[in-house]
This record gives C-alpha cells, structure tokens and sequence, in this order.
C-alpha cells in the first residue's frame, strides 16, 4: 500500500524546471531544503540509493535554475546520484516507484525522460558523454548550448574519466565538468588523485587567492563580448600566482575554478551563470558531503550509501525480525574464506576495484591490509595489476561484481589469459541483481568468459562449494579461473566445512530420475531441487546434475545424459545466447547428439529491468514454478501444486 508523502510547500509547485525558474534565487535554500527532506522521506519508506544524493541536492537545484534543460544537456555520473535531479524534472510524485518493478529505474534512463540524456549506471562514463554530445551541437551549429558531465562518487578514478579529459582539453567544445568531490565512492576514496584533491583544497596558495578570483569571475557576465578575452587574462592570472603550485586538469587545458563549498546554493547560482560565459572545457571542483543533511549518513557514509529501509527520526535501519539462523550473503562467504586461505597460502593476495564492503573483501583488508588492495574505480587497472602479482608467483583473487569486469574484458583477454596467468576472477552479483536493474544484471560474464583459451570457469551451488573452488583456484599452475556467484544470501546455515580440492571440470548427480535430465549450473541448481521434490510428489523422476563448471564441461555427465534421456532441460542465471545452455548443445551436435530435445532456461535475450530478485526469476522462468512449467511441456503431463516460495 502507497503512504501519502507530502512535499514541502515550494516543492509542491516544481513539476519542471521551468517552474524552479520562476522562483527568486534567494527560495533557493527552501527549495533545497525541501529537496533533501523529500528524498529522506521516500528513501525511508521505499528504499534506494541514499547519501549521493542527499550530497548534491544544491549542485541539482543550482543547474536546473541556471542551464536551460533538456536543451542544455546534464550527464550525471554516477547514476545514483540523480535522485533530487529526477523529482524536479516530472517525476516527483512517482518517486516512490523508484527501483521497483515497472516504476522509475534508480538510475538516469533515455527512455524515462528527455532530461535523462544519458543512461548512466556504471560509473566515469559522463565526460566522454558530454563531449560526445558538445562535438555534435558544434558539428549542427547550436554554438550556445551547454553540455554538463557532473562526476562525483569516486568516479574520477576510473581510467574513462582521464582518457576524456585528455581529449576533451584538445577539443573547441562547449564542455564544463563539475567534480563533485566528497572523497568518497560506496567507501572511502583511495589513491593518489584523492590526495591530490585534498592538497588543493587545503592549500595555503589557493585559499589566498580563490576569493579574488571569484570576485573577478563574478564580473565576467557584465563584461558581454569581451568576456572570452577577460577569461584569458584571468586565466593566466591564475597561473601566475600559482606558479609554485601545479594543477593537474589545467595541464589538461582545462579551464580550472575551484575549489568551493558545493553546498551554498546561491553562490552556485552566480558561479554557473559566469561560467556560462566561458567557451571551451572548463572544471569547477565542488566540495560536498555525501549524506549531507541526515546525520547518520554524513556520520557514516558506507553504511548509509544504500541503507534499505531506515526510521528517519531515529536513524534506526529495519532489519528481519525473524530470529531463525540465516544463510550467509555469499559475498561474506567469500570474504572470510579468502582469510582462511590467506592465512594457509602466504602468496594470495585480494584486489577490488572500489568496492570493499560490497564484496566484503573488507575483511581481508582488516585482518591483512598489506595483502589486499583497494584500487579504486578502475577495472582494468585491477585485472593488469592482477596479472602482474600473478607473474611473480602470487596468487592474485580479484573480485569484481560481474556487471563490472565487462569493462576489463580486454585485459582479461590479452594480460590473463593469453599469458595464461593464474589469477582467480571472484565475480560477484552474478545472475539477476533485483533493484539495480538492467545496468547492473550479471548476464554475460558465463557466455563472454568460456569462449577464452586457457580459463576455467565455474559456478558454486552454494556456499561450501564457493569455498572449495577458491581452494581449488590457489592449488598450484591453476592458471585463469573464474568463480561467479549471485548477490544476496545462500542456502546454507553450517557452512564452514573443511576445504576439499574439487576434480576440474567434474560435477556431481544431486538426485537420480528415468524421466527427464536437468543439467544445472550455479546457484539456480537450488530451484532446481525444490522443483524436483513437487515433481517426485507427481510421481515426475528427473534426474538432476549440478555441472559446476561451465569450461571445462564435464563430458562423463554429458555422455550419461544424452546416452540416458530423450528429453533434457538445462538451466542457468546468465544468458542464453552463448551461455551454459549454449556450451552443452555445441559439444552434443559435435558429438553427433542431434535428436534430443533440450530446453534451455535462462535470462533470455534482453536486459531484464528492475524489480524484486524473486519476481526477476519467475520472469525468466528458472524459478521453481517455470521449472515445473517446462517439464510439463516437454513430457506433456500436468503437475497439481501449490505455489513454491
């Protein structure tokens, strides 16, 4: 049931930044007010992506009071941070469908609305963006339209970010990038250019000077045509006080204005409307502070980044009242496994890109901060740094969401694989991810990593299989081995067995049946059982295989099967096209099994939107039920069940 959440009485009148204009600039700090508390409101109730927006609620209002949008184009980066930019374009009254099945995504999305100019779920895609749409309004003639890439959340980081700027300083374009510095992506920032922001906004020299400087910028919109020439000189005026002092994005030919407090609205106002006036690329550094305006999330900004459903008066997260023992999240699994084995094995070593608490590699890094490493939001970076631990001798586990490696697919290729180095891929959020949606779904990473020479490629059933495959993957000459395993919790309450070294490429007969053969791989072999126990109620005998590797298959299952069974079902949570499916029906024509009939489920070809994980399965038809349903259809009977939750 829907709970009637009031905005606030100027918010009330916003429903396009048209009607944000007609205010006075000094309603602004109500506006942002009311802004921020309506985010609270619904986030609390609904759910969602929290603290980056509360972070840029002045920078959202300020640009939407001074750029003329939709024609003038936002690009945000990252995507999450655009909640207050969705509620004063349209949307605010259906905020509250935010991440959820058929509602708003959670992320900017070109079909959702025209003020959505680029669909930004990833992270440090905005600047190429941008520039990409300022090359072609230069290219049409529309000289005076603004293109904006605002990038924040630790997204400078990225290798994209630096490889656009390098570009984009070569470049006449009509380009301002706004960095939303608040040192923080879901975790602390790490690395080098964090420091370097740091020492710019806590240096002696520009403190000295920036207030006159911005007093000479606030002259620029009186100035008119000779507005270009007076950028100039103050340009090099900057320069020359500085001299001392470097600055990276103006080594890039970039206009650089900064640093400033991101959270004083009126001043934002007058700072956009000169920069306006400013041809070419140009950078204003914003200080913010994610979460700012709930003190528990400005308090701790990882834990509120994505709080789930929160007492807002209290700050209280709500969490299951069930006291039954659950399962582990795999993810944890993973994470006090790889100590274990640390512990054993002094050559492993734990890499991830900007994601620690995500992929609970944080405990590693706790309990040995020298062995594992946080590289920030660069995912080819971490694949090549893998490969070079790996060539000297370490034994490198770097975990990656899968949605994610998609975007070191080439180093994976060419500096792992082809060199054949034993790095161990952890692919995290493996399969359909929920509320995220189809920017983040782990469809791909089963079909885009069997078709590379050298690499193994396995999937756990459930967590103890999780742990013998990471013990497996360390066992000496291993080479590239890749273990992905789904978001969200397992099936197991003891799950801390001794390892045991797994048998590449073999699987393992769950239940025996004369009937019909499902072949299953990963996490879904879960479905697959509680299928098969309505099933055998039916007296419907499927004979069940968890695979547990993808690459190599396990032929002496395969030969059974074909040899046995007329009818085969196989099923996945990756994609069908060239997926797990794929793999078992080319070795069965190239073994000349060409008159079976085998069913492939799986997440077909299309990206699958946000919504509840269990309502994403039972689309896709790999939940209990859809299993069911295509046994049904292949032995043409009927199953009388209830429905399996």
């Amino acid at each position: 049931m829907q709970m009637e959440i009031k905005p606030g009485e100027l918010l009330s009148q916003i429903n396009s930044p048209d009607d944000l204009k007609k205010l006075k600039v000094e309603q602004l700090p109500q506006v942002c007010q009311e802004l921020r508390q309506y985010i609270i409101d619904v986030v609390s109730v609904y759910g969602g992506h929290f603290g980056a927006s509360l972070g840029v609620v002045e920078l959202t209002v300020a640009m939407h009071y001074v750029f003329n949008t939709p024609y003038d184009q936002l690009v945000w980066d990252v995507g999450h941070q655009a909640y207050g930019h969705k509620i004063l374009t349209g949307r605010r009254d259906n905020f509250y469908t935010n991440r959820k099945k058929d509602g708003l995504s959670g992320f900017p999305s070109r079909n959702e609305s025209e003020y959505d100019t680029f669909g930004v779920g990833h992270s440090s895609t905005s600047i190429s963006a941008a520039l990409g749409m300022a090359i072609a309004s230069n290219l049409k003639g529309e000289k005076t339209r603004q293109h904006i890439a605002i990038i924040g959340d630790g997204a400078m980081t990225a290798g994209i970010a630096f490889e656009a700027l390098n570009n984009a300083g070569a470049m006449d374009s009509n380009l301002l990038v706004v960095l939303n510095d608040n040192c923080m992506s879901i975790d602390p920032n790490v690395g080098a250019l964090k420091d370097y922001l740091t020492d710019v906004t806590t240096s002696h020299t520009y403190n000295k000077f920036k207030d006159e400087t911005w007093k000479l910028l606030g002259k620029i919109s009186k100035i008119g045509p000779n507005a270009q020439e007076f950028a100039s000189k103050l340009n090099h005026s900057i320069k020359a006080l500085m001299l001392n002092q470097s600055n990276l994005f103006e080594s890039l030919k970039f206009r650089y204005f900064g640093p400033l407090d991101g959270h004083d609205v009126i001043r934002l106002v007058r700072v956009f409307q000169d920069l306006k006036s400013i041809p070419g690329p140009k950078i204003l550094h914003a200080r913010t502070i994610k979460g700012k305006g709930y003190k528990p999330a400005e308090e701790d900004q990882t834990k509120w980044h994505s709080p789930g459903l929160f007492d807002k008066v209290t700050g209280k997260i709500h969490k299951s009242t069930n006291a039954a023992p659950k399962p582990p999240k795999y993810q944890d699994v993973f994470g006090h496994t790889i100590v274990e084995l640390a512990k054993m094995n002094p050559k492993i070593v734990g890499i991830t890109p900007a994601m620690p608490s995500g992929s609970s590699m944080n405990i590693m890094m706790k309990e040995m901060p020298d062995r594992a490493f946080d590289v920030g939001i660069a995912e080819q970076h971490a694949v090549t740094f893998s490969a070079g631990l790996a060539t000297q001798g370490m034994v490198p586990f770097c975990n990656i969401y899968s949605t994610f490696m998609q975007r070191a697919y080439d180093q994976v290729i060419h500096d792992v694989c082809l060199q054949n180095l034993n790095v161990v891929f952890t692919l995290d959020r493996g399969g359909l991810v929920g509320a995220d949606g189809a920017t983040h779904q782990g469809s791909f990473d089963m079909a885009y990593m069997r078709i590379l020479p050298n690499i193994i490629v396995s999937a756990p059933m459930n967590e103890e299989e999780l742990r013998n495959l990471m013990f497996t993957a360390q066992e000496e000459n291993m080479g590239p081995f890749s273990i992905r395993y789904p978001r969200g919790e397992g099936v197991m309450i003891d799950w801390r067995m001794p390892f045991k070294k797994l048998d590449i490429g073999k699987g393992r007969k769950i239940s025996d049946g004369g009937d019909i053969a499902i072949l299953s791989i990963g996490h879904p072999g879960n479905f697959v059982v509680k299928a098969n126990e309505i099933l055998r109620e039916n007296e419907v005998y499927a004979a069940h295989y968890d695979m547990r590797f993808v690459k190599p298959l396990d032929t002496s299952i395969l030969k059974e099967v074909f040899s046995r069974f007329k009818n085969i079902i196989t099923v996945e949570d990756g994609c069908l096209t060239g997926g797990f499916g794929s793999a078992v029906l080319e070795w069965a024509m190239d073994n000349g099994h060409t008159s079976h009939n085998v069913k492939r489920l799986g997440i077909p070809d299309e990206y699958i939107e946000h919504g509840e994980p269990l309502d994403q399965y039972k689309q896709i038809g790999i939940h209990p039920e859809g299993i069911v349903k295509a046994v049904e259809e292949m032995l043409g009977v009927k199953v009388r069940w209830g429905v399996i939750s």
